[in-house]
């Protein structure tokens, strides 16, 4: 079977941009307003979701800014210039399982709540494993053909979501937003960190940079592509406050779920609109499910590269199936962000850094000019 070849395999600045707020746009924004609700009093969660997209946006931009530096000659390759090949294969290998495991609990988060919405009777196993077929199909084809999924299919999520705030402006009780600002300072850094996990996703730029066809813009185009998100996060999360109050919805799993639940359509032409909402969501994990998956295979195949691509997607799906039903149960599944959060950030951000530093010492040749 033939592939499609695409003829332009380059992305320009927007394309980024949007990439970058698919890949951040997932299962975390379900669930972020009921851990934000667990973590502050009344509506102050705007505050940790503000604040962790400043730092998030801070952190993507220096990450950028370095991957500038191996857009041509790659991240691999950059590495082992730096710090001798062994560092550099513990480095990227460590890259890659947290790609896996980020496509993994991305699949399980799915699994788990098409269950609850649209699949009552079939095993979480049986949906997981679906799921992830399609996803080894997209991974399988072209990279540059993933962001062009990208530019199609946020339009349809965004629009969607907007909807879902916009019907459910009519059923928001400002009452429930007030009092403002009475959140201590330690508690809001508490709802920074557990935003910190839905506003992950920016670290594909190590690898994706080399198709952008002028890597010099790569952190502008990151740093935007975070405001996106941001800005729907902090949306969702004050009308799931107003709709359901800060209280009830610390008991709510899936908040935006249930926000689509509650949200008055004019002449009632849709009964339940929460199918649909949650239906057109799937586009958005499946995208960030693709390409967490791809760069997981990215780096193995940088550190391989006379392995095929299609061999390693092939190869690392039994791996990825098998995490995804780690988790026993749903309290498991809640630990398994945080671990990944802390892993992530060691390995994807924390890591290159280093080796930046590492590499400018050394005068490591750059394809900056």
């Amino acid at each position: 079977m033939k592939t499609f070849e695409y003829g332009d395999r380059e992305i320009g600045f927007l394309d980024m941009v949007i990439t970058i707020s698919s890949m951040i746009i997932g299962v975390g924004v379900i669930m972020l307003p009921r851990d934000l609700a667990k973590t502050v009093q009344s509506s102050d969660g705007w505050i940790s979701i503000f604040f962790a997209g400043i730092i998030a946006a801070g952190f993507a931009w220096l990450l950028a800014y370095i991957a500038t530096h191996f857009s041509k000659q790659g991240y691999f390759a950059y590495a082992t210039a730096a710090v001798t090949k062994p560092l550099a294969i513990v480095a990227v290998f460590s890259l890659s399982a947290y790609f896996l495991c980020f496509a993994a609990y991305e699949v399980r988060a799915i699994a788990n709540i098409s269950k609850q919405y649209l699949f009552e009777n079939t095993p979480v196993e049986v949906i997981s494993l679906a799921f992830l077929l399609v996803v080894v199909y997209g991974v399988s084809g072209a990279r540059v053909g993933l962001i062009r999924l990208n530019i199609l299919f946020i339009p349809i999520v965004i629009t969607i979501t907007v909807l879902v705030l916009l019907f459910s402006l009519g059923i928001v009780d400002t009452k429930e937003l007030k009092p403002f600002l009475i959140t201590d300072w330690k508690a809001i850094t508490v709802g920074i960190k557990r935003t910190a996990f839905s506003l992950l996703g920016f670290e594909i730029i190590l690898f994706y940079i080399c198709l952008m066809n002028r890597p010099k813009d790569a952190p502008k185009a990151v740093a935007i592509g975070i405001l996106l998100p941001v800005i729907l996060y902090a949306a969702i999360y004050l009308v799931c406050v107003g709709v359901f109050s800060q209280m009830t919805l610390k008991e709510i799993t899936y908040p935006a779920v249930e926000l689509a639940k509650e949200m008055q359509i004019p002449g009632e032409f849709f009964e339940r609109f929460e199918s649909i909402f949650f239906t057109i969501w799937i586009m958005a994990v499946f995208t960030t499910t693709v390409m967490a998956y791809d760069c997981a295979v990215f780096a193995i195949h940088s550190i391989f590269p006379k392995k095929k691509h299609i061999q390693l997607t092939f190869l690392l799906s039994p791996i990825l199936y098998l995490l995804c039903m780690f988790p026993k149960n749903l309290t498991d599944f809640a630990k398994i962000s945080s671990v990944i959060t802390h892993y992530g950030v060691i390995v994807s951000i924390l890591f290159p850094i280093i080796i930046f530093m590492v590499a400018k010492l050394r005068g490591v040749k750059s394809d900056v000019t």
